[in-house]
Formats: structure tokens, sequence, C-alpha cells
């Protein structure tokens, strides 16, 4: 019998396993010329014992598992027979054998390559090819998944913070959305975490601008356009004003292309091919009037003496993708929104959504029909009875989207 001399360990960065020596267990070996009786005695003494590594000189060469080594010695006479023969009789020839300083990334590779024999039996570690401890498949997988846990809480770490960020963005706009229009009614519904909607609300002396996108993607790519979308939005706001949407849309378009170079040149092909879906709107209180241009999202008005909603669609035109055509221009609607008319926008997150019976989406005329249903509440109520229709339609199915909603009642002069 062969006693290992140390148990190697690799550096570690949070005081995890970070490579095959971490799970290196000190035991003993046994030499080749060492008997099967021996074997046997070893296990007998060390019921712990998986697998025994059988060594010539101080290199590795064999492992015995111990579950088939004392089944074979069970059979009738095989004591007798194989007692006295050296152990290499009922040795595994071919063990998986890997250096201390193997990163655990690289021995689950190996594993994983081996097969399920190495998550049984274990593996050999040696140091600089010397024997040097057993390792356990079955810690292994405790580790792996210890790391992925780790990595996966970090990452979720490091969400919940990116969505204190994008909360924080979205602030100012929704305090100016409650000081110029106090009874307005705004949700904000990421499908995960941080999401790929966004909003922005700013008040004038003389009437108020507002704006709902969807951003290519959710969870953390969203996120991420939507920094740049509303950035974008903030730069055209400083340099043309709000007053004219459909420019706006078009400065947004324009500079999302550049940022992300998604522009068509012969014979290359863009990186990425993102952008948004839009709906930007300015009121004019002295006037009462309402400017819009769409990109895939619609504006629908009901005003008080209609028994249906008058929607404006967006046009087909996307906001800063490849096929956006750099030079497009979006019609802008002028409207006369006579006082107390609802407004309601929404993101195709709600329209979209599977469930019901028959696993269909909820639909524009299903929220529409509820909302006119519920014409005579106020926009917050209006608002919370479609969020819970389109939670109880939702049932048991994935949310598809993030959802973003928002309705006012305009004031004015009646």
């Amino acid at each position: 019998m062969h006693p290992v001399l140390s148990q190697f360990s690799c550096a570690r960065v949070d005081g995890g396993p970070r490579c095959a020596g971490d799970l290196s267990r000190k035991v003993a070996a046994i030499d080749a010329a060492d008997s099967n009786s021996l074997v046997m005695e070893t296990f007998y003494s060390r019921p712990d014992m998986v697998s025994l590594a059988v060594i010539e000189g101080d290199r590795p060469i064999g492992l015995i598992n111990r579950d088939i080594f004392l089944s074979q010695m069970s059979k009738q006479f095989h004591r007798e027979l194989y007692g006295k023969k050296t152990c290499i009789a009922f040795m595994d020839k071919e063990p998986l054998i890997v250096e201390a300083d193997t990163s655990i990334e690289e021995l689950t590779f190996r594993i994983v390559q081996v097969g399920e024999k190495a998550l049984i039996d274990g593996f050999i570690v040696t140091r600089a090819g010397r024997f040097a401890g057993v390792g356990s498949g079955l810690q292994l997988l405790g580790t792996v998944a210890e790391m992925q846990a780790e990595k996966n809480r970090q990452t979720m770490q490091s969400i919940e913070y990116a969505s204190v960020i994008q909360r924080a963005m979205l602030r100012a706009s929704r305090e100016a959305l409650a000081t110029m229009l106090p009874t307005a009614a705004l949700v904000w519904e990421p499908r995960n975490v941080v999401g790929g909607d966004f909003y922005h609300f700013a008040a004038f002396p003389d009437g108020w601008f507002g704006a709902t996108a969807d951003c290519t993607g959710h969870g953390v790519p969203g996120a991420f356009m939507t920094l740049l979308a509303s950035a974008s939005l903030s730069q055209a706001l400083d340099r043309i004003g709000p007053r004219d949407p459909a420019a706006l849309l078009a400065a947004v378009n324009s500079n999302v292309k550049g940022l992300l170079g998604q522009v068509k040149v012969e014979g290359e092909s863009p990186q990425s091919n993102d952008g948004l879906d839009a709906a930007f709107f300015w009121f004019d209180s002295g006037r009462q009037q309402l400017s819009f241009a769409g990109a895939r999202i619609a504006l629908h008005i009901l005003r008080p003496d209609a028994n249906r909603f008058e929607s404006i669609p967006g046009e087909r035109m996307g906001v800063g993708y490849v096929d956006s055509r750099a030079d497009h221009v979006w019609k802008l609607h002028t409207i006369a929104v006579p006082h107390d008319s609802l407004l309601f926008i929404s993101t195709d997150g709600l329209i979209d959504q599977i469930g019901g019976p028959r696993k269909i989406a909820f639909g524009k005329r299903r929220a529409l029909d509820l909302i006119l249903e519920h014409r005579a509440q106020s926009p917050s109520a209006i608002c919370e009875s479609l969020q819970r229709a389109l939670a109880n339609w939702q049932g048991t199915q994935t949310r598809r989207d993030d959802v973003t909603l928002f309705f006012a009642r305009v004031k004015g002069s009646p």
C-alpha cells in the first residue's frame, strides 16, 4: 500500500474548488504487484472508499471499482482462485487521469467525453504525472452545480442592479406625467427583471410630450437598447423640440442606425439588426390638438360622445433597423381632441399574449372592447381592469413580452 504524500490544492478565487486538485481526496493507493486479498482488506477497512487507485512506482495505471470488485470476489471459488493474484485482473486499465491543475470546466468536459464510468468510479488526480489522489464524480457534479448557482447569483445581482438603473432612468418621466396629467395611468411591466420597453414624458409651457417604445428583445439585451434609444430621443428633443413627433422619429431612426452601424452597404453585412417600435405624441394645450407619429404602435382615442375608438395605426416602418430607410419621413397626424377624451397606447406585449381556452392572442379588439365597457371609470381603474383581464387570459401561460400601457383623459377647456 502507498500513502498519498500530499493533497494538491489550487489557488481559489472565492473559496470554492477551481481545479481537479481541489477535489482530490487523501487516500491510499495499491501497488500493481499487490494481491486481490489486500484490495479486499482495504475496501473492508474503508467502507467510504468507492474506488482504489493502482500504481506502479508513483505512476497510476488503473482504478478498481469497489462494487464491481466485491461482486466478482463474492462469486463461488473466486477468493480461492484470485485472492493471491495481482490486483490488475479487476482494475479498469483506462481510468480518467487528470493533472491537479486541470480546471473544473476542463475536468467536466473530460468526464463528459469518458461517460458514466468516470462519474461512478471517479478520476485519478496526478501532479507532474505522479499519483496525488482520487476525485469523486459525484463531488464534481455538486461542485459544478454550486459554481453555476454562484454564477447565476452574480448574474441576477447584476441584472437587479441594472433594473435599478433602468427604473431611475424612467423616474423623471413618471414624475413629469404625474405633474401634467395627475389622473393618467402608466404601467411598465418587464417580462424579466429588466425590459425592452421604455417611455418618456415631459411638460412644456404650451403642452406636453409623450412617447412609448418597444425595443428589440427583452431582458438584458432589450434593456441596453432602451438606454440607447432613450438617449437618442433626449438628444432629438433638445435639438428639435417636442412639437413635431414625426421629425423626432426620423431623428431617432438616423441616430440608432448610425450608432449600431445598421446602414446597408453593398457587399457588407451589418453585425446587428436592432431597433424599436414607437409612438411619439405632442399635446398642444392651447389648441386642444394632439400631434402623433407612430412606428408599428397605434394611438387609440375615445371621444366623449363616441361609441367606438378612433385608432391611428403606426406605420409599418420600424425605427433604426437595417431595412429602415435612413431618409424615411413618418406621417404626422394632427387631431382635435375634445375635453374628456380618453387616450390609450400599448406595446404589443398586451395584444400578443397567448392565453384563454383556445391558447390564442389576447388581441387588440378584446382590449378595446374591455376599455369601452369601463369608459366611465378613471384611467387608473380602467387600467387595473385591463391588467386583471390580461392576467386571467394568460393563466398558466408564459409571459411573452414586456408590457407598457398608457391611459390619459385629456383635460382642457370644455
